[in-house]
């Protein structure tokens, strides 16, 4: 395996990442993932125009606390002189282990205006701008980026080639184009070949579900970190269940209902405190709360309630009722 451009714990085997996902990868999160063994931790993908503008409510996404290290900001834009500023701004006031560029998001409002993805329609924009940002900074500039915006421009070695040509420090690669979205499967061939192709280390993105998914993926790509993104959605532990599939060791099984309630209530009061509105927070978490409690039995019914809630008690009590009521009915088996 090459070696990253900043510090991680030495193993034998790769480095896990959590994403950068939007409205997910908040601090509360990260730092419930590196509990389970996430090695590196990206934030939310933050808007290179908002930063240069100042704006408050762009500056609460770069928040991060010093046991989340090591932590990239990572940042989306077009313009490359916008998003050198940008990147130059986060380094002085942030102060991240590096700063990441944003070629994936698929999301229209995004795409409109030709950030995330749409910049793979040009790949002389997707040069200028990683120069731009690699020259504006001292810690590395690192992409994330899809295989192309359709299948008519799918090329991840060309991608992968302009990118470092211009700079980038590290690559993170997600098989799947912009067209794709997350339909389909992710053609993880690609990541291998543009490890074959590059001097500098590829991240492997997309359809780490499992722990066995994350040392499939290692062993068939040879790419020198794995990331997860959508699997750990109400799973933080699958990092734990990855670190352990990747080191050769028995995989740990999920935790079990009430167990897994207590992690999603500790999550909900970090999140809550962590913001300035706990009403917003709150709301905000339902999402989790969502996923957390994806797959239960009368799951459905439990997630219309949740939905409803307005604090955090009202969380702690059906959450208790639910367990409860598991305990019960295994005890009258």
């Amino acid at each position: 395996m090459r070696t990253l451009p900043f510090e991680t714990p030495r193993r034998s085997s790769p480095p896990l990442f959590l994403a950068p996902q939007a409205g997910v990868s908040e601090s509360p999160f990260r730092r419930l993932c590196r509990s389970y063994g996430a090695d590196v931790v990206l934030t939310e993908f933050v808007s290179a125009e908002g930063i240069v503008r100042g704006s408050s409510r762009t500056a609460e996404y770069l928040r991060f606390d010093d046991e989340e290290r090591p932590i990239g900001i990572q940042i989306f834009g077009a313009d490359p002189g916008a998003m050198a500023a940008a990147a130059a701004l986060v380094e002085e006031v942030y102060r991240p282990d590096f700063v990441d560029i944003n070629f994936g998001c698929p999301v229209k409002k995004v795409v409109r205006r030709n950030g995330g993805s749409g910049c793979l329609r040009d790949l002389g924009l997707v040069r200028r701008i990683v120069r731009a940002v690699s020259s504006a900074v001292s810690v590395p500039a690192t992409v994330k980026f899809r295989s192309g915006f359709d299948e008519a421009t799918r090329d991840p070695v060309a991608i992968a080639r302009a990118c470092r040509d211009g700079g980038a420090a590290m690559a993170t690669l997600h098989p799947r184009t912009r067209a794709d979205m997350y339909s389909g499967r992710a053609r993880w061939s690609e990541i291998r070949a543009v490890v074959a192709a590059l001097d500098i280390p590829v991240i492997g993105n997309g359809d780490v579900r499992t722990g066995e998914d994350a040392r499939r993926m290692w062993e068939r790509t040879g790419c020198d970190g794995v990331m997860v993104a959508r699997g750990c959605h109400g799973a933080p532990w699958l990092f734990r269940q990855a670190r352990a599939a990747l080191d050769g060791r028995p995989v740990p099984g999920p935790p079990d209902t009430r167990t897994r309630f207590e992690i999603c209530i500790s999550h909900a009061e970090n999140a809550v405190a962590f913001e300035s509105d706990g009403e917003r927070a709150l709301r905000d978490f339902r999402k989790h709360l969502g996923w957390y409690t994806k797959g239960l039995p009368g799951g459905r019914r439990l997630r219309t309630r949740l939905f409803q809630v307005q604090e955090l008690g009202e969380v702690r009590a059906l959450l208790g009722e639910y367990s409860g009521g598991v305990c019960e009915s295994h005890e009258a088996m």
